[in-house]
């Protein structure tokens, strides 16, 4: 990991400076959300280890995700409460460094597993004879590593590369982390050519996974309709939906903030996206899984049975 060694000891993050009367709601909202994204998560990575009907590549990829995602909220949540619950405004540059990785390790890594989980989604519908051959233990292992390696290959080359932009000593930033568009921004040198390659970059990495899970759920769609009993569609479509909104809730915003012109984003908004990616998307998405997959709904009873009889 390299270090700008130009970089200033601490930054000191704008936050909502100017709406202090957001400041104590948006801390009570985070204080609530983030012990129940993590509660959550750690429910369905317990109930995908714990009961053996779970262990199935679905299930082994959805464990990734709640992994993925209470990295994700962790990475960032404790820096949003320290900046709205207190007067201090800072964070050590060191630091901002660690967060700024690890909050792209999580991002990138979560947008390749939605297409992996997509595409796992199409064999078991379109090629259901075939799935446990194609999806066995010794692939999905190997796809999950792929899934990691290419989150970190992003991550550690997008966030190293904007490290070494000059700073000219400026350490405030309108944000509430640490984020690459926002260190772009306090960057003393050529911010258009910056932009320019950071927007390619996101676009690669959000296009090409997206392609990928729309050219599934059109095989998924077509294979689908195909099957005659009304019953068989809608079991069919059932271990679907659940996959359809949470890739809706991640790549919905994602978009519409990377691939607007950074001209057009106004100031808040990418505060107000660090908010919904750090608590709302963990926090809704063990519900999701939960309220419509009735395998985890299963699960649950069985953990909460077991729990009260040795009790």
């Amino acid at each position: 990991m390299l270090i700008n060694k130009s970089h200033p000891e601490e930054f000191i993050l704008h936050g909502f400076g100017d709406c202090p009367w957001l400041e104590l709601p948006l801390f009570i909202i985070l204080l609530v959300t983030y012990p129940t994204a993590m509660i959550g998560n750690i429910v369905i990575i317990l109930v995908s280890i714990l009961d053996p009907c779970l262990h199935s590549p679905m299930y082994f990829f959805l464990s990734n995700l709640s992994f993925l995602d209470m990295c994700y909220t962790t990475s960032i949540v404790p820096q949003m409460l320290t900046n709205l619950g207190g007067s201090t405004k800072t964070i050590s540059y060191m630091r901002c460094v660690v967060q700024l990785y690890f909050f792209y390790i999580m991002g990138g890594t979560e947008c390749v597993l939605l297409a992996l989980m997509s595409f796992d989604r199409y064999v078991d519908i379109c090629k259901p004879l075939h799935y446990t051959l194609i999806m066995n233990r010794r692939t999905c292992l190997l796809l999950v590593s792929t899934v990691w390696l290419t989150g970190i290959s992003y991550a550690v080359s997008e966030a190293t590369v904007t490290l070494q932009l000059p700073l000219c000593g400026h350490n405030k930033m309108d944000h509430l982390v640490c984020e690459i568009p926002v260190l772009i921004k306090t960057d003393c040198g050529e911010k258009e050519t910056n932009e320019l390659a950071l927007s390619v970059v996101c676009i690669f990495l959000l296009a090409v996974p997206l392609c990928l899970i729309l050219a599934s759920y059109a095989c998924i769609g077509h294979a689908v309709f195909k099957i005659k009993s009304s019953e068989g569609r809608k079991k069919a479509f059932g271990t679907c939906s659940s996959h359809l909104v949470v890739v809706l809730l991640f790549y919905g915003p994602a978009i519409s903030m990377y691939l607007q012109p950074p001209s057009s984003i106004t100031k808040d908004q990418p505060k107000f996206m660090a908010l919904f990616y750090g608590v709302v998307t963990p926090t809704l998405n063990p519900f999701i899984y939960t309220l419509r997959n009735k395998g985890v709904k299963r699960a649950l009873g069985n953990l909460f049975r077991n729990i009260f009889i040795s009790k």
